[in-house]
């Protein structure tokens, strides 16, 4: 992840002075340990500053609104109490080339700060701190005690000291060209290398950004650039020390991040704001995902390998139960033949009553005739008991197996589905499983002080059969059963996999339309594809009208029985085909495209 650097702290403050200062503090909500946002009012707007201190995303930009869910942390509350009703008058770096900010409250502007907010963005060391008008610190987001820092402890109470001076030297625009060159090919190495040794303030993204603009690799070493490459070099360092000096910030994205220098964009952004916005929620969002995604998945994996020994067990107590007639059949045979019996027997062989051939029953030495045979009526009653008591707890067990695979089918689609790029409606997705499994009793709740509806709901995905029609899929059990059993109409056609889990597909018809053979097979490709069998050649699909398909009492989510249905044969390898060739610009009309 792109980490926000001096250049883009600078672009940042800079757009916010010029847009937003000053502006009226209304609301102050915590979204986690890491982020709080500011509701801030001007005369024409009341966007949210969001200020985040996370390890790797930290930043101060304009955001998204918080969700509408209660904010319980104590942070906050101390941000709330004493900001409240001030207005934020000025945004300023505490010292040139100090990545830290100092946001300043005042009753209205032109007084004197009553409290500062000072912004730290450095990395994994990334802090906020309030402090009232003499710099004493009132709350930081994180305390530092002595244990765990002698440099530099933050703590209530203390005196607010800035972080530790970076070592390396100021770059300045007034340098000459001469004494640059000297300082950066002192020691020959690699060129983006030297130009982080050499000076302070410049990070490895804006090194290779100068680099870049003046048509050399960064790799490139500093004892084989010409006289033209380092006049070149020279112009755009100079080049970005003037941006930095006039604020003439240029933001847009790169193949691989973004820049607020403009210098080699591949596509214009009008503001820093949304720009950093866009990219540290979608950056975000990703690692939630993945960590969410990999912590649902693993206990999801722990859970059905258990589950699948207790039906192994159970299966194989069946497996003896049904040994239960044989010991019956042997007793009887032993009872009609008991003047065969010698003492001190451990087997003998009788003919059956039916076939005639010989069967070979073991004896207890010990006992007599008689008792051996009661002993093999009673196994065989024990085993006639223990299968009538396992039976439904192998069917309870394969139930909730069933479900747990479905959850894991779904797991499994979001994670393929999920783009680089970070996908809100697949995070979105992802924690309603993980309330779903909560609600279960499978996974441990929250805390309760961040429970709460979420702001909004996923969505399943959409696409377009080859007539026109759209198609639902669901893209977990809490949208599985909304198309089933609330959204879908008469008119429409219900899809699934036959008793493989997968996704509900809804078909949804016009009133007196009649769907034509190539959109019930594209629903019934789509159908395997989002399944559990999606890396097959054919998979039965099984279709039918909403009428028929029913939830039993006391299913649990996404779980469904339907009759009248008609099967036909899904084709995933030709689905993915599909959406491959959509997402590149094929006609909707021949082949699915998502919205």
């Amino acid at each position: 992840m792109q980490a926000v650097d001096y250049t883009t702290l600078m672009a940042s403050c800079a757009e916010l002075n010029r847009d937003w200062i000053p502006s009226k503090i209304e609301q102050v909500y915590q979204r986690d340990r890491f982020t709080i946002s500011l509701a801030l009012r001007t005369f024409n707007a009341r966007p949210w500053l969001t200020i985040c201190w996370h390890p790797e995303a930290a930043r101060i930009n304009l955001g998204d609104p918080p969700p509408r869910i209660k904010d319980t942390f104590t942070f906050s509350d101390q941000l709330r109490h004493q900001l409240n009703g001030l207005a934020l008058i000025n945004i300023k770096a505490i010292a040139p080339w100090e990545r830290v900010l100092d946001l300043q409250f005042a009753q209205r502007p032109g007084e004197k700060p009553l409290w500062h907010l000072f912004v730290e963005i450095m990395g994994k060391y990334s802090n906020v701190i309030l402090t009232d008008a003499e710099q004493q610190i009132v709350t930081p987001a994180r305390q530092i005690s002595p244990t765990q820092s002698s440099v530099r402890p933050i703590q209530t109470g203390q005196s607010y000291e800035p972080p530790p001076a970076l070592a390396g030297t100021i770059p300045k625009l007034e340098e000459s060209f001469e004494r640059w060159q000297e300082r950066v090919s002192l020691i020959p190495g690699n060129l983006q290398r030297q130009l982080l040794k050499s000076y302070r303030g410049l990070s490895p993204r804006v090194a290779a950004e100068i680099i870049l603009a003046a048509n050399l690799s960064p790799q490139q070493n500093t004892d084989s650039l010409r006289p033209e490459h380092w006049q070149e070099l020279f112009h755009y360092w100079q080049k970005w020390l003037k941006v930095l000096e006039d604020h003439q910030f240029d933001p847009g994205w790169l193949s691989n991040g973004y820049t607020v220098l403009g210098w080699n964009k591949t596509q214009s952004v009008e503001q820093v704001q949304a720009l950093l916005n866009r990219y540290y929620t979608d950056q975000v969002n990703r690692q939630q995902f993945k960590q969410l995604h990999h912590q649902l998945n693993q206990k999801l994996t722990n859970l059905l390998k258990k589950l699948n020994i207790k039906a192994n067990t159970f299966r194989q107590r069946l497996q003896q139960s049904d040994n239960a007639d044989s010991d019956r059949q042997k007793a009887d045979l032993l009872m009609a033949n008991l003047h065969q019996w010698q003492p001190g027997m451990t087997s003998i062989s009788l003919s059956d009553f039916e076939t005639g051939k010989a069967v070979k029953i073991k004896l207890n030495p010990e006992k007599n005739a008689v008792q051996n045979a009661q002993s093999l009526y009673k196994n065989s009653q024990k085993l006639k008991r223990a299968k009538k008591a396992v039976a439904p707890l192998l069917a309870e067990v394969n139930a909730e197996i069933n479900y747990l695979s479905q959850v894991q089918t779904s797991l499994n689609q979001l994670k393929d589905e999920s783009n680089t790029q970070g996908n809100s409606e697949d995070l979105q997705a992802l924690e309603e499983i993980r309330e779903e499994l909560i609600q279960q009793k499978y996974f441990a709740a929250e805390r309760e002080g961040n429970k709460g509806k979420p702001a909004q709901e996923s969505q399943p995905y959409r696409y377009q059969v080859p007539s026109g029609f759209e198609l639902w899929i669901g893209r977990n059990n809490r949208q599985n059963d909304l198309l089933t059993f609330r959204t879908a109409v008469e008119y429409d056609l219900w899809f699934h996999t036959q008793e493989i889990p997968g996704s509900h597909v809804l078909l949804r018809l016009d009133p007196g339309a009649v769907p034509q053979e190539q959109d019930l097979q594209f629903a019934a490709d789509l159908a395997a594809f989002y399944s559990q069998a999606r890396e097959s050649e054919q998979v039965p699909v099984v279709y039918t009208k909403p009428k028929n398909v029913y939830k039993p009492k006391g299913a649990k989510p996404g779980m469904a029985i339907y009759k009248k249905e008609t099967v036909i044969w899904g084709r995933p390898q030709i689905a993915k085909k599909y959406l491959s060739q959509g997402e590149s610009g094929v006609r909707s009309s021949e082949f699915g495209v998502k919205n």
